[in-house]
C-alpha cells in the first residue's frame, strides 16, 4: 500500500512539474502566487548594487573635494546624476540587467536541478566553491576589460549566495550578519550536520515554523532542505518544501526554505531577503576593493557613456580615409574633451589581408589620438579584405549598444562571417555604419559587362558598387548607415560621427523600403528630445518634411524654414534648427529607388528590451534568449524604461521594418520600471520594437513619447541551444560544449557554422546535421585556449545553423571565460606598526600618520596598496626581510580626516585590510551664556564631518621629507 501511495505522489508530482512548465503565463510574476511584496533574486540584487555604487560614487566624492548628496529614492537615474554620470543611466540599467538576468537564468536549465547551485541537499562546500571560484572569475575578468563576463559570472554566483539565507537554516539558528566564510576560500564552512543526522521533524498540518529539531538549533548545526522531483533524500533531513518539491510529501514532511511570504517558512522571508542584500553588498564590495573603485564603476556601466570605435582598412589606397578618420577623432576629442560629452572609451581594429586586428581599447584621448596617427596604409594586392573580421572583433569586444564605424574601399573577403556578424549585431544591439569610398575607385571596380550589369541593375539600385550590398545588409540591420562617397566627399559624411557619438541618443522611428514605393511617415517628438536629426539614405529621394506646426522644406531646398540639409553621395542628414519642435512630424517621401529613414534625437528617455522566456517551477523565473525567437509561436518582451519612474509605457508593438504594420498586445507591470508584453504571432520578416508611452513629472514637461529599436530583428523556425552554464576554460585545456538544432519547419541537410573572435582551436563540430521536418539533432563542439591565454579573457563563441537553401538560420552565442586555477587563496597581511598623533587644537593646521608592514608569504605576491578610506598620502616601498618582501607603507593625512581604511590585493585577487582612527580633540571658545569660557571638548571625528577640499589639504613640503627620510632611514636599518 504504501508503494502505491508513494508511486502515485511521484507521478503526480511529475505531472505537475510538467505542467507548471508547459503552461508558463500560471506562475512567473509574483502575484500569479499571491506573493507580491515577497523580495525576489531581482529586487534583492538591484537594492545591493544601487547601495554599494552609492558608496563607491561617495567615497569618489569626497576624495575629489566635492558633495555626495545620495538621493532618495535610490534609483538608476537618480543614482547616476548623483555619481555626476547622467549619461552612464542607460550603461549603468543594461550592466543591472545583465547581472540580474544571469542571476534569474541559474533557476533554469540543468543548473536548477543541481543542488550545489542553490545551496540544497546539504552541499555547503561545493556550493562556496562555486562563488568563490566564481569571484575570482569576476576579479580576473574585470583586470582584462572583460566586463560583460564579469556581469554574467556575478549574476551566477550571486543567486547561489543569496539561496544561502533563503535555503539553509542560518536564519533560524538567529543569526543576524551575512556568514562571511561563504567569500572567503581561506576559510571553512563550520559545523555542517554530516549525512547521518536527522534536522527535521514533521510539520504540525500546515504550519512548518517549528519543524527543525530542537537539537539542530541549539547545537548551531547548519544544514539546507532537500530537493528533488522524485520521492528520494536520506532519513530524518529537512526538505526544501513547495508543490514540485516530491521530498517534503514523505517523512519528516514539509519544508525550510524562505523564498517568499507564503513558503514553508515564510515568516522568516522578510528577515532571509534582508540579510541576502546584506551578504550580497559584502561580496560586491570584496570585489571592489580587488579591483578599485574606476574598475568596479566600470562593472556596473556607470562610467560608460558613449564610447567611439572606429574599424579601419589600412591597405595601401587608403591614406585619405586614414586622414579624415584622424581629423574627425581630434574634432571630436577637442571639443568633448572634459565635458560629460567625451566618451568613457575608444576603440580602434585595423584589417587588411590577411591579418586583421589587434583591438585597441583606452580611456585615455590622446593615447587613441596617438594610435590612430601610427595607422600606415600597406599592402592591398588584390582587392577584398577581411573587413568583416575586423567588425566581428569590434561587435565581441565593445559594450552592447556602441555605434561602430567601418572604413574601407574594398570588397568583403571573408563574406562568409556575414550571419556571425549578423548575429553578433542582434545579440549587441550596436549600430554599424559603413563609411564606402570604392563606389568610383577604379583599383576596386569589377569588370561587369553591359548584359550583366543590366540584369543586377533592379537589385542593387540602391548602391553604386554592387559589392557593397554585404555592407548595406549589415547597416541596415543594426539600425546604421551605409554610405557611399568619394575620397574627395568623405570629410562631409563623417558628420554623422559627430551626432551620432552619444549615449543619450535615441531612435524615434526608422523604416526600409525595397522596393521602393511612395509613402507618408509620421512620428511624434517629446519635449525631452534635443538635436532632432532626420537621416535618409538614397540614390535620388525627392521628400517632404513637416513639422508640428506647418512648416515644410523639400529635399530639393539645402537651407529652408525647416533647417539645414546635408547631402553627401546617398546619404542626406536633415538638422531642424525651429524652436517648436514638440508635436508631431510629416515625412513624405517618393523614391523610385530603395531607401531607409531614420529619425534620431538626444533624450534620457529611453528602453532597452530582452525576448525571454518563462519558466515556471518552484523558483518561477525566466531566461533571456541568446538568439532569434520561435517563429509560429507565442513571443515574451521584456522591456525596462531608462528615464525616471515618471516614464511609463502605454503601448508596446513590434513593427514590421518593410511595411510599419504593427503587432500590438496588452502592456503588464512587472516591477517597478519593467514590464512584460507577450506576442501571440510575429512577423514573419525583419521587425523592430517600438514603445509609446507617458511622460508624467513634476520637474519637466509631461506628455507622450515615441521610441524604436535601432536593431532589425527577426523570427527563427531553427532553434539552436546550448546548456545555460557553459563552464570555463583552462589555458591550455579544452572544453567540449553540447549543444542541439532543432526545427519547427522542414527537415532536410542544415549547414552548422562556428566561429569565435579569439581565433582559438575549434575541433569536433559538424559542418551539417540532418534534421527530419520538427526534430532535432545533437551536436558538439571542443574549444581550446593557448595555454598562455591571460586569465579572466573572455571568448565569444557563436553556433549557427542554416536551413536548406539559405532560407532561414539561427544561432546560438555564448561568451566563455578562461580562468587559472586557484592556487593562491590566502589574504595577504596589513599589519598596523604605529601611529602619531596629536590632534588636539585647529584640525586642518595638524596631522598624524601611521606606518604599517603588509606581507603575502608564500602568495602570489602584492599587486595594489590602496586608501579605500581616508583622505591623506599614502607612500610604500618594498624590502627583503628574511626572504620575504615587505611592503612599507606611511601614510599621513590631516587631522581633520582620523579615519583610514588600508586596502591590500595580490595577484590572485585576495583582499587584506587594516584600518585605523584618531581621537580628535577641538578647542572652541563659546559664549559665556551658554557654558564657561576655554572650555575644551572632546570629539572623535568621523568620515562624514570631513569639511571640503580646499580645507583639507594646507602644503605638506616639511612633512613629505620626513616621510621620505623615514623610509630610507627603515631600508638602511634593513641591510
Amino acid at each position: 500500500m504504501m508503494k502505491t501511495a508513494g508511486l502515485l505522489i511521484r507521478i503526480s508530482s511529475v505531472l505537475l512539474l510538467v505542467f507548471l512548465t508547459h503552461h508558463p503565463t500560471l506562475a512567473f510574476l509574483p502575484r500569479s502566487f499571491g506573493i507580491s511584496t515577497s523580495k525576489t533574486h531581482k529586487i534583492i540584487t538591484r537594492e545591493a548594487i544601487l547601495a554599494t555604487t552609492a558608496a563607491v560614487c561617495r567615497a569618489q566624492a569626497l576624495r575629489e573635494g566635492r558633495n555626495f548628496v545620495q538621493p532618495n529614492p535610490l534609483t538608476v537615474d537618480s543614482l547616476a546624476a548623483a555619481c555626476s554620470s547622467p549619461d552612464g543611466a542607460k550603461g549603468f540599467q543594461m550592466s543591472i540587467d545583465t547581472i540580474v538576468n544571469n542571476n534569474a537564468g541559474v533557476d533554469l536549465g540543468r543548473t536548477f536541478f543541481n543542488p550545489v547551485y542553490h545551496f540544497d541537499n546539504e552541499r555547503f562546500v561545493e556550493a562556496r566553491s562555486l562563488i568563490t571560484n566564481g569571484s575570482k572569475t569576476v576579479k580576473d575578468s574585470i583586470n582584462e576589460k572583460s566586463y560583460e563576463a564579469a556581469r554574467v559570472k556575478l549574476g551566477e554566483i550571486l543567486h547561489t549566495l543569496q539561496d544561502f539565507y533563503s535555503h539553509s537554516n542560518w536564519i533560524e539558528l538567529k543569526n543576524s550578519a551575512p556568514y562571511s566564510n561563504l567569500i572567503k576560500p581561506e576559510t571553512q564552512v563550520e559545523n555542517v550536520a554530516d549525512s547521518a543526522t536527522p534536522t527535521c521533524r514533521n510539520c504540525n498540518g500546515n504550519d512548518c515554523t517549528d519543524n527543525i529539531l530542537p537539537e539542530i538549533l541549539e547545537q548551531k548545526k547548519l544544514t539546507s532542505g532537500y530537493y528533488s522531483q522524485w520521492i528520494s533524500k536520506p532519513n530524518g533531513k529537512c526538505s526544501h518544501g513547495g508543490l514540485t518539491d516530491a521530498t517534503s510529501y514523505i517523512q519528516p514532511k514539509g519544508g525550510i526554505n524562505k523564498d517568499s511570504y507564503s513558503a514553508s517558512h515564510g515568516h522568516l522571508h522578510e528577515a532571509a531577503a534582508n540579510l541576502a542584500i546584506a551578504a550580497t553588498r559584502e561580496l560586491l564590495e570584496d570585489i571592489r576593493k580587488a579591483v578599485s573603485d574606476p574598475g568596479f564603476l566600470r562593472l556596473m556601466g556607470l562610467t560608460q557613456s558613449s564610447v567611439l570605435c572606429f574599424v579601419i582598412d589600412t591597405t595601401g589606397s587608403m591614406s585619405d580615409d586614414i586622414a579624415e578618420v584622424q581629423r574627425i577623432t581630434s574634432k571630436i576629442i577637442n571639443s568633448r574633451n572634459g565635458t560629460t560629452k567625451q566618451p568613457s572609451e575608444y576603440f580602434l581594429v585595423p584589417f587588411n589581408d590577411p591579418d586583421y586586428g589587434p583591438l585597441t581599447s583606452t580611456t585615455d584621448p590622446e593615447e587613441f589620438k596617438s594610435k590612430i596617427g601610427a595607422l600606415i596604409p600597406h599592402d592591398g594586392g588584390d582587392t577584398p579584405e577581411m573587413s568583416l573580421s575586423g567588425l566581428q572583433l569590434a561587435l565581441t569586444r565593445t559594450p552592447k549598444r556602441s555605434e561602430i564605424f567601418v572604413f574601407t574601399d574594398a570588397d568583403a573577403k571573408d563574406t562568409w562571417l556575414k550571419s556571425t556578424v549578423m548575429a553578433l549585431i542582434e545579440r549587441t544591439k550596436s549600430v554599424v555604419n559603413f563609411m564606402l569610398t570604392n563606389a568610383l575607385s577604379a583599383r576596386r571596380r569589377r569588370s561587369i559587362g553591359n548584359s550583366q550589369n543590366d540584369q543586377q541593375q533592379s537589385s542593387s539600385a540602391r548602391l553604386s558598387n554592387p559589392s557593397n550590398e554585404i555592407y548595406q545588409e549589415l547597416a541596415q540591420a543594426s539600425g546604421g548607415q551605409a554610405i557611399e562617397v568619394t575620397k574627395a566627399t568623405l570629410p562631409q559624411a563623417t558628420s554623422i560621427i559627430v551626432d551620432t557619438s552619444s549615449s543619450s541618443l535615441v531612435t524615434v522611428l526608422q523604416a526600409v523600403r525595397n522596393p521602393a514605393k511612395a509613402e507618408n511617415f509620421t512620428f511624434f517628438v517629446d519635449s525631452s528630445l534635443q538635436n532632432l536629426t532626420i537621416y535618409i539614405t538614397c540614390n535620388s529621394p525627392n521628400y517632404i518634411i513637416t513639422s508640428p506646426t506647418g512648416v515644410s522644406q523639400r529635399s530639393s531646398e539645402l537651407s529652408g524654414a525647416l533647417g539645414t540639409i546635408n547631402k553627401v553621395g546617398n546619404f542626406h542628414a536633415v538638422h531642424p534648427n525651429i524652436s517648436d519642435q514638440t508635436g508631431e512630424w510629416l515625412i513624405s517621401i517618393d523614391s523610385t529607388q530603395p531607401y531607409t529613414v531614420k529619425v534620431v534625437g538626444k533624450s534620457g528617455i529611453d528602453f532597452l528590451f530582452e525576448f525571454i522566456e518563462i519558466v515556471d517551477g518552484p523558483h518561477p523565473s525566466y531566461a533571456v534568449l541568446k538568439s532569434r525567437p520561435k517563429a509560429n509561436s507565442n513571443v515574451t518582451l521584456m522591456v525596462t524604461m531608462v528615464g525616471g519612474e515618471g516614464v511609463r509605457p502605454t503601448e508596446i508593438a513590434l513593427v514590421e521594418t518593410a511595411t510599419s504594420k504593427s503587432y500590438n498586445v496588452t502592456v503588464e507591470n512587472f516591477e517597478s520600471d519593467q514590464f512584460i508584453a507577450t506576442f501571440p504571432s510575429v512577423p514573419a520578416g525583419e521587425f523592430q520594437v517600438r514603445v509609446v508611452g507617458e511622460i508624467s513629472s513634476t520637474r519637466a514637461s509631461t506628455g507622450p513619447f515615441q521610441r524604436q529599436t535601432s536593431t532589425q530583428l527577426r523570427a527563427s523556425s531553427v532553434t539552436v541551444t546550448v546548456q545555460i552554464d557553459a563552464g570555463t576554460l583552462t589555458p591550455g585545456r579544452s572544453l567540449t560544449l553540447p549543444f542541439t538544432v532543432s526545427t519547427n519547419g522542414s527537415g532536410g541537410v542544415f549547414n552548422i557554422r562556428v566561429s569565435n573572435d579569439r581565433s582559438f582551436q575549434m575541433t569536433d563540430f559538424p559542418s551539417t546535421l540532418t534534421l527530419e521536418t520538427g526534430g532535432s539533432v545533437n551536436g558538439t563542439v571542443t574549444l581550446t585556449a593557448p595555454g598562455n591565454t591571460p586569465s579572466g579573457t573572455d571568448v565569444t563563441l557563436t553556433i549557427e545553423a542554416e536551413a536548406p537553401g539559405e532560407t532561414d538560420f539561427n544561432y546560438a552565442v555564448l561568451r566563455i571565460s578562461v580562468v587559472t586555477p586557484v592556487t593562491d587563496i590566502t589574504p595577504p597581511v596589513c599589519e598596523i606598526v604605529s601611529v602619531n598623533a596629536n590632534c588636539s587644537g585647529n584640525c586642518s593646521l595638524l596631522w598624524w600618520d601611521l606606518s604599517a608592514n603588509i606581507t603575502d608569504r608564500n602568495g602570489s605576491g602584492i599587486q595594489r596598496v590602496e586608501v579605500s578610506q581616508g583622505l591623506g598620502t599614502l607612500n610604500t616601498s618594498t624590502v627583503l626581510d628574511g626572504g620575504v618582501n615587505v611592503t612599507l607603507v606611511f601614510y599621513a593625512a590631516s587631522c581633520c580626516s582620523p579615519q583610514v581604511e588600508l586596502v591590500v590585493v595580490d595577484s590572485a585577487g585576495n583582499v587584506g585590510s587594516c584600518s585605523r582612527s584618531v581621537t580628535v580633540e577641538v578647542s572652541t571658545t563659546t559664549s559665556p551664556t551658554s557654558t564657561p569660557a576655554n572650555t575644551t571638548t572632546t570629539t572623535t571625528a568621523s568620515l562624514d564631518t570631513v569639511t571640503n577640499g580646499a580645507e583639507r589639504h594646507p602644503s605638506l613640503p616639511v612633512f613629505l621629507w620626513f616621510t621620505v627620510g623615514f623610509i630610507l632611514l627603515y631600508q638602511f636599518m634593513q641591510l
